[in-house]
């Protein structure tokens, strides 16, 4: 990669390189309502502007990548992905990474000078590997790795995949640069943050059997501007009136399908959540989970003179006090 193809993230999304993971969220939602395609219909260099700040976030919001990049610079995705294009003279620091097969041979061999294993050294070495034969492909399986010793071993490999909300919902086929070679893997349908796709026989070549073992995929979801992931559950935020929360009504939810009436119940609280059965992610094997809609109530900013007087009314009218029970809060 020339040093021309690198890309300031810290630049992209305005903030210094000791931004504090909130002030980097806060930037990214800043410039994503600016530049979101629906805020900005028909506009290329918008679309454009707004995938970079993804890209910028992705990368900056995963403390793990972002200590990559902070290190590697240009060459973070490489350090990340566990190898270096082939035929390619990377120059940091005056070192010459193309040498190595990848970044864990690089790894081993910086081992290897201070007395650990080596794969050039002939020694015995000891991998993140995991048995297993090449072709084929495994949708949804989390193998575990063993360090194993053995000449027979295979050496595996792990890197990212970044999906939208829409392509991890639906799957999608990808097309993926391996450096030496392009691949195409379909995701399937459901994949979630966190999921790892097997792909056989894709990996590093291992210094003892030339045979090449497997490549991981980690999903990540780049994110949504209305449904999100907590734990398992799909979630979102369906914003009510004070009216609607104290006597009831029907409101409209998007769920991944399209919008559903919803009804809510009289004295709904905020922050209650309402669960839409069958409305959330494709499970793998029992069809489609549950979307939780949490219940957000907001109070109107401007009103007008009559409901300013309505509610003016009400308060005087109240007899009830959510707070009688702090009367007797004491240490």
């Amino acid at each position: 990669m020339a040093a021309t193809d690198f890309k300031d993230y810290y630049a992209t999304l305005g903030v210094s390189k000791t931004a504090s993971p909130e002030e980097v969220k806060q930037a990214f939602r800043k410039l994503a309502r600016k530049y979101h395609p629906d805020v900005n219909p028909g506009n290329k260099q918008a679309e454009a502007r707004f995938k970079e700040i993804n890209e910028a976030y992705e990368v900056l919001s995963d403390a793990d990548k972002r200590k990559k990049y902070d290190q590697f610079g240009q060459y973070w995705k490489q350090a990340a992905e566990g190898g270096f294009p082939s035929g390619v003279g990377v120059d940091m620091g005056g070192f010459d990474f193309s040498q190595y097969g990848s970044f864990d041979e690089f790894i081993n061999e910086l081992l290897g000078r201070f007395g650990g294993a080596s794969p050039r050294g002939g020694r015995q070495s000891y991998y993140r590997t995991t048995t297993g034969a090449p072709g084929g492909f495994n949708n949804f399986n989390d193998f575990g790795f063993q360090d194993v010793g053995t000449a027979g071993a295979t050496q595996d490999s792990e890197a990212a995949i970044a999906l939208t909300f829409s392509e991890a919902f639906h799957g999608v086929q990808k097309h993926l640069n391996l450096g030496n070679e392009v691949i195409d893997v379909r995701i399937p349908a459901g994949a979630k943050p966190g999921s790892r796709l097997r792909v056989r026989g894709k990996g590093p070549v291992s210094p003892f059997t030339q045979q090449r073992g497997d490549l991981y995929l980690k999903v990540e979801l780049q994110p949504h501007s209305f449904f999100q992931f907590e734990g398992e559950n799909l979630v979102c935020e369906i914003p009510i009136t004070p009216d609607e929360a104290v006597l009831g009504a029907s409101v409209e939810v998007p769920t991944p399908d399209g919008a559903v009436t919803v009804k809510l119940p009289v004295g709904v609280r905020s922050g209650q959540s309402l669960r839409l059965r069958g409305k959330g992610w494709p499970q793998p094997r029992t069809g489609r989970g549950d979307l939780l809609a949490k219940v957000a109530i907001v109070p109107p900013k401007d009103l007008s003179p009559q409901e300013r007087e309505y509610y003016e009314k009400i308060r005087a009218a109240r007899t009830f006090n959510p707070r009688s029970h702090l009367q007797q809060v004491k240490l």
